[in-house]
């Protein structure tokens, strides 16, 4: 028996005897080394004496068998280090060594040169390994940003509502426990799985650009921010479709937890206080906003209490016009209906025309009276014998999800490993080829001559695959031609615009995208998994007169074109683009994953790498989520062929991979451990038949099973 010590030393002894000696060429070593049954053996060159021996006999530590001699020697030296293990050796070490010579010399040197490897080994252990356990759940599961959110959908879970019911409890809440991130001001997208159907459905509840909007007469900041800017509201509108078709519950039960703490107040979370603090100055600029969000005219501190006493009188007004549709008869169906006049159509919409008409703001009642939520399709396609659901456009990022898993499926990411730099560049060749087509081809579809099947093919993925250099990053490629592509820009548009010589260039460079997601489980089988979203952090800026609601930035450049000539350029009535892409994953007619994220540029590399995490590396809900993770940027923008692509790169990936990353061509840029993303989803273990939950550390996360 040797101790770790002892090992220790010998590291210092062999050391020594190696610069007394001529070392042989690395391949004599192929001899050298021996697999057996729970164990790895060191021999001479001759593969005849045995040096050492070391046992992975262990419940603390196996090693499965390498396929190559370097991961043998790592993995014996990953032994020695592991005080657990059984150490014999034939004869004592340094005689075996003066014995055998050289070989013993260079199979001993070769471990110890081994150990950075080791090292990045352990690091790349370390980043499979969750901080937080999974959540499970017999009669449902809530996954969402905030506990207050998550728990207001198990409330409803456990009064007999289902999925849908639970989703617009959530979203509710959502708008209070994250205000910069959804709102029923703001927009979104959903996946639902129906259970009784066996079908997944994707509801589209994103409006349009104000028909009065003009580029020539405002700025790129006017687009972001203030009274210029916006979209109108969808999301309350996905509220009322989702509950109508596929809930059980009146909007007056799902909005209970929501309105309770809207009146009675509920602690600020630290991200939103120290948000309303970092957008203090655009919130000062009009009076509305400030009077929520800086009520004793300063930001609230981390767990001070704060109440929305305008958005309950919303919230309660809705209720009422539901209340009263059923007090006169009315179905339920038609009572909702009820509820969603009185906000596009009613009392709601008219406090909101007023207050722009007066601020001298674009919305007119003509733009939200002719907005209606659209049901649809959700795209597909299969990887690696999995079925994966996700949003169409005007979502972009479910199309980029889809062609990236096409793209990469002609690689064998096991063998390659999680996370290695050859892994990597993969990753980030497949998001660049990707997005270079979908930020050509992609547009609102009433607009626009989208080639969805080509984009979508498994040929068309493999003829860009071919593109791709094992050892050498490509610049920012040009668009493709897939199958079905018009051939030229105006031909992609559906519609007649005027000259785009007669429209201004805006600025270039895109605003950043702020969202948040959930994913929810009820007993039944149903699932429902939501992206919304109010764009950048708190949308426009503005509190929406007497409403609560601030509405979705969807006019700023990067949900729009800044070029002229783009199908994406900003439009009046035209649905600007949003990365927002909940999944549903199927396995032979069976749900199998739920999964979504906020990340603005990010959502569709997040979500591409946690599936291959899940389906290529086989980890579990949780250390799929928390696994480190990169994202690119381009400068200024994906729409621009050639634009400068960077790699931002979670700090948890080891030094040696970063570096080979940037021999490669690449740029990466180290930033914290957990930064990338905020990933919520729900996993289901065929083999048991029962589902968990995980939630991202990197934000404010919260799974909550019953």
């Amino acid at each position: 028996m040797c101790s770790l010590g002892h090992f220790r030393r010998w590291e210092t002894n062999i050391g020594t005897l190696f610069q007394q000696q001529t070392v042989g060429r690395m391949e004599r070593l192929q001899r050298v080394v021996r697999y057996l049954p729970g164990s790895v053996l060191l021999t001479d060159n001759q593969g005849s004496n045995a040096l050492l021996t070391v046992s992975t006999r262990t419940d603390a530590f196996l090693v499965p068998e390498p396929a190559s001699l370097g991961r043998a020697i790592v993995a014996a030296l990953g032994c020695l280090r592991q005080r657990l293990l059984e150490i014999s050796v034939s004869g004592h070490i340094m005689n075996a060594i003066a014995h055998t010579g050289r070989s013993a010399v260079l199979c001993f040197f070769v471990v110890l040169a081994c150990q950075d490897r080791v090292r990045a080994q352990d690091e790349a252990e370390e980043g499979r390994r969750a901080h937080r356990p999974a959540v499970t759940g017999v009669h449902g599961l809530v996954t969402s940003g905030h506990s207050l959110a998550s728990m207001a959908g198990v409330r409803i879970l456990m009064q007999g509502g289902n999925a849908a019911d639970a989703a617009v409890a959530v979203l509710a809440t959502l708008n209070l426990t994250e205000p910069m991130m959804s709102g029923a001001g703001g927009n979104g997208f959903m996946t639902i799985y129906d259970k009784a159907s066996n079908r997944t459905y994707s509801l589209n509840a994103t409006g349009a650009a104000p028909l009065a909007i003009d580029p020539e007469h405002v700025t790129p900041e006017e687009l972001a921010r203030g009274m210029k800017s916006g979209i109108v509201p969808g999301l309350f509108g996905g509220w009322i479709a989702l509950i109508d078709r596929f809930g059980t519950k009146s909007l007056a039960e799902v909005l209970e937890p929501a309105i309770d703490y809207a009146e009675n107040g509920h602690p600020v979370d630290r991200l939103v206080a120290e948000s309303i603090a970092t957008h203090r100055t655009l919130f000062e600029r009009f009076p509305t906003s400030a009077s929520v969000l800086l009520p004793n005219g300063r930001p609230p501190e981390p767990g001070e209490m704060i109440n929305y006493p305008a958005l309950a009188s919303t919230f309660k007004r809705l209720v009422a016009a539901e209340t009263e549709a059923l007090r006169r008869g009315k179905s339920r169906s038609e009572a909702l209906q009820a509820a969603s006049d009185c906000f596009y159509k009613g009392a709601i919409a008219e406090q909101m025309v007023r207050f722009y008409r007066e601020n001298d703001g674009l919305f007119t009642a003509e733009d939200f009276a002719n907005y209606k939520p659209t049901w649809s399709e959700p795209i597909h396609t299969s990887y690696r014998g999995y079925d994966v659901y996700t949003s169409p456009p005007t979502s972009r990022g479910g199309l980029e999800v889809v062609m990236q898993l096409n793209l990469i499926e002609g690689y064998d990411l096991q063998r390659l490993g999680h996370n290695t730099a050859e892994t990597l560049h993969l990753i980030a060749e497949c998001i660049k080829l990707a997005k270079s087509d979908v930020y050509h081809f992609v547009a609102d579809p009433r607009s626009t001559n989208i080639p969805l099947a080509g984009l979508q093919s498994k040929d068309y993925a493999a003829q860009r695959r071919a593109t791709i250099h094992h050892e050498r990053t490509m610049p920012y490629p040009d668009h493709g031609d897939p199958p079905g592509a018009p051939q030229s820009n105006e031909s992609l548009s559906l519609l007649r615009f005027e000259s785009s010589e007669d429209r201004p260039q805006l600025s270039e460079a895109a605003y950043p995208g702020c969202t948040t997601s959930f994913s929810i489980a009820d007993e039944a089988g149903n699932i429902v998994v939501c992206t919304p979203t109010l764009g950048s952090g708190w949308g426009t800026g503005v509190v929406v007169g007497e409403t609560g609601l601030f509405f979705n930035n969807g006019t700023r450049i990067g949900s729009t074109s800044p070029y002229p000539d783009d199908v994406n350029y900003v439009r009046g009535g035209q649905t600007p683009l949003l990365n927002n892409s909940p999944i549903i994953v199927m396995r032979d007619g069976e749900f199998v994953l739920s999964l979504g994220t906020p990340g603005g540029e990010t959502i569709g590399q997040t979500q591409f790498q946690v599936l291959l995490n899940l389906i290529d590396f086989e980890m579990g809900i949780q250390e799929a989520i928390e696994a480190p993770r990169v994202s690119l940027h381009a400068d200024p923008n994906f729409y621009k062929p050639q634009a400068e692509v960077s790699m931002r790169v979670e700090s948890r990936v080891s030094a040696a991979v970063i570096a080979r990353l940037r021999a490669m061509g690449h740029r990466p840029e180290p930033i914290a451990g957990f930064a990338i993303g905020n990933m919520q989803g729900i996993l289901m273990n065929p083999k048991t038949g029962t589902m968990t939950a995980g939630a991202d550390p990197r934000r404010s996360m919260y799974a909550v099973g019953w």
